[in-house]
Formats: structure tokens, sequence, C-alpha cells
């Protein structure tokens, strides 16, 4: 065994001269064990929070989306569209056309985007599991185009759950120049009803926003034949997601680009990620104040064992070897530290996943959950373990050198 590792395994359980010194040598495992639990949690929660979201999205996006680089439509009939189309592992297809217009209904209007599908858009994603109300999810029929408003759209115009009157929706003409004297004439109007449901995302980009119509009516609208802005596609449940996005890059070329369900919200989740780290940031530089105890922990102890060190000088071992007992003991108080944080830490994630303690607001609802999410990830699990030692190591490792050797040489002359 490392003898400078054995003496300062020794020291770190063996009774001090001083009671003082195991005092506070158990401050500085708690310090840095507290500030390891907190960030154990505090990466937990932000875990939780973006598989909350993700799953929020998974409900509304597809699996797989092709779009176009330059422009906003494209034929779906192009060559290499088809041979995506043609992929075995490819399950449902449904082809998408998004846009902007204006929506008026009695006397209040707003700018919404109405997004046209086709048919088998419950097919594709979990549509059904965000509607609320007496109807059913419905496209269009023989006479009419039917649309599914988001929750706060619904508030906004004040449409309720189920309208009777119809909802007008405007949108200007294709290569049509606007004739000050009619204005109106430079603008396609079409109407739609209520199917008697409508769709609560959670997420104000589509709940504010978004009206669920049929294909063809969008087609109408924006003044477009067969063009699409969006292929949506949902795999076969065997397939590998990442391989087959990767082909469909391939067999689509640099004129289109494919993006998964995280891709496809690219903005909302880096946000979170930047969020998770800065906390992370703050919370090693708490981190590295903590480990300031183990600093004068290993200080006392120095003065403490000044006799075992002359014993151990008198055996012929050098300044170097005396100071990585001590080294190695700020080591061990930052690893014991660092374990027992982990430990409780995953203990409170495990009861609030369990019992939900901590709350949002009370509890009373006015949140999308009731208390705080945990997800727990093994990687952050290792990262918090490897920064808690390496900045245990860092901190102590020029403060006991200098400390080692100011004052043990002063004891040693004091003695001579």
């Amino acid at each position: 065994m490392n003898l400078p590792f054995y003496i300062a395994r020794r020291y770190l359980f063996s009774k001090k001269k001083h009671n003082a010194i195991n005092i506070i040598s158990g401050v500085a495992v708690c310090g840095v064990a507290l500030a390891t639990l907190a960030l154990v949690c505090t990466l937990s929660v932000f875990n939780g929070f973006q598989d909350m979201v993700a799953g929020f999205f998974t409900a509304f996006d597809p699996q797989l989306k092709i779009t176009v680089r330059e422009g906003k439509v494209f034929s779906p009939a192009d060559s290499c569209i088809l041979r995506v189309k043609a992929l075995p592992e490819v399950d449902v297809w449904t082809e998408t056309l998004e846009e902007n217009a204006m929506v008026q209904y009695k006397d209040r209007q707003t700018m919404a985007v109405i997004k046209g599908v086709e048919d088998n858009f419950e097919q594709l994603t979990s549509i059904d599991s965000l509607l609320y109300g007496a109807g059913t999810f419905v496209l269009n029929d023989s006479v009419v185009d039917y649309g599914i408003l988001g929750v706060e759209l619904v508030s906004e115009l004040g449409t309720g759950l189920q309208f009777i009157d119809p909802l007008k929706v405007y949108a200007p003409k294709r290569n049509v120049r606007i004739n000050m004297a009619n204005p109106s004439a430079a603008f396609n109007s079409e109407y739609l009803f209520s199917p008697g449901v409508i769709f609560v995302v959670n997420q104000q980009k589509y709940d504010a926003s978004y009206i669920l119509t049929s294909l063809g009516f969008a087609r109408r609208l924006f003044d477009y034949d067969t063009e699409v802005s969006a292929i949506e596609i949902k795999l076969k449940p065997d397939a590998d997601a990442r391989a087959v996005e990767k082909r469909m890059e391939t067999l689509l070329g640099d004129r289109f680009t494919v993006q998964n369900r995280y891709e496809q919200q690219a903005d909302v989740f880096r946000i979170m990620e930047i969020e998770k780290l800065i906390s992370y940031i703050f919370l090693t530089f708490i981190l590295a104040i903590a480990c300031f105890n183990v600093i004068g922990s290993l200080s006392m102890l120095i003065l403490d064992k000044r006799d075992d060190v002359e014993t151990l000088r008198n055996l012929g071992a050098d300044d170097r070897l005396i100071a990585r007992i001590f080294l190695f003991e700020g080591r061990l108080i930052s690893a014991f530290g660092a374990g027992i944080g982990i430990v409780l830490g995953l203990l409170l994630c495990f009861l609030q996943q369990q019992f939900g303690f901590v709350t949002l607001g009370g509890g009373n609802g006015s949140f999308v959950v009731d208390a705080y999410p945990v997800s727990i990830h093994a990687t952050d699990i290792l990262l918090v373990f490897v920064t808690v030692i390496a900045v245990g190591f860092l901190s102590v490792w020029y403060p006991v050198r200098y400390l080692s050797k100011r004052l043990l040489r002063r004891s040693a002359t004091s003695c001579g």
C-alpha cells in the first residue's frame, strides 16, 4: 500500500490530541457533502424540466421533419423526396403546409399560424392526448373545413371550446399587388368551423399561435397547388431513428434538412442547457469556497502531528513525502464529502420523485406539474463526482505544500 495514503487514512479516522480538530474535519466533510448534494439535486431538477418539456413537444412534433433549406415550400413529388418515402423504416408520412395568417372572430382579430395537415396526423403524433372538449379530431368533411385552436388563442379570440360563428381567416394573395382603392381584393379569405375541441401543449409557441386544419384548406388559402412547407415522418417502432435520419440526409443532399424532435426545438433546449450550465458553474464556485474548510482542517492537523512528522524525518522521510501525506488527507476529505453528498442527493431525488415533497406554487394546480420534476442522469452524477474531486484536489494542493513547508520547518527550528 502507498505509505502516504496509508498514513493519511489513519490520520483521518484516528482520534486527535485536540477534539476541535475532529470537529473541524467533520465540518469540512459536511461542507463538501452539502455542495455536492446541491449539485446533484439542481442538475436533476433541470433534467426533470427538460424531460417534461420534451414530453410536451413529443406529443405535437413529429419524430422526423423534412424542410427545404432555401425558400418556404417545395414539391413533395421531388425524386429525392420519393426515395425517402420508399424507405422501409417509414411508418407514417404526412405532408404539411404552415404559414401566417390573420384570423377574426366577431370583433376580435389576431395573427395566427395556420398549419394544414393530412388526415393521418393523429397517427403521426399523440395529438389526442392534448385535446380538450366534447368533440373529436376532425379536419374537414364534405361541406366545411374545421380548425382546432390552441388554448391561449381561444382565450384571445374569445371563441370558447366550441364556437358557433365561423372563424374568418385572411391571407395575402401570392404575386398580387395591393390596390389601395380596394385593398381587400389582395387577400384570400376562408372560413373555419369548430370541431368541438381545442389543444393544450402547455407551450406558448403553440398554444398562443397555432390552428390545425386540413391541408386542402391551407393550400386554397395560401394559393398553393401541391407544394408543402414540410414533410413529417413517424418511423416504425424497431427502426434506429439516428441511423435513418443520417440515411435520409444522404438521400436528400444539401437542398433539404432533416430534424429530429430536439433539433426542431433547438432554441428551447439550448436555453435550458445554458441555464443548467450557469447553475453548475455557480454551484462549483460554492463548492470551491466549501473546500476552504478542508484547508483549515489540514492546517490544524499539521500542527497536531508535528511529533509524528519529526519521527518520520528521523526515519528518513523527506519534505515531499510529508507533504503528500497531508495532500492525501485533503483528498480523502473531499472524496468522503463527495460520496456522502452524492448518496444523500440521490436519496432526496428519489424521495422527490416518489412523494413530491417540494411543490410548485403550493401545489394548488396553477402549474403544469404540482411538484418539481426530477430526472437522474448517470452522466450528471459522474460529472458531479469528477468536479468535486477535481476542485477538492486543486484547492488543497498549493496550500498544503505551503503550510507543510512553513509550519513544519518552523516547528523543527523551535525544537532544535
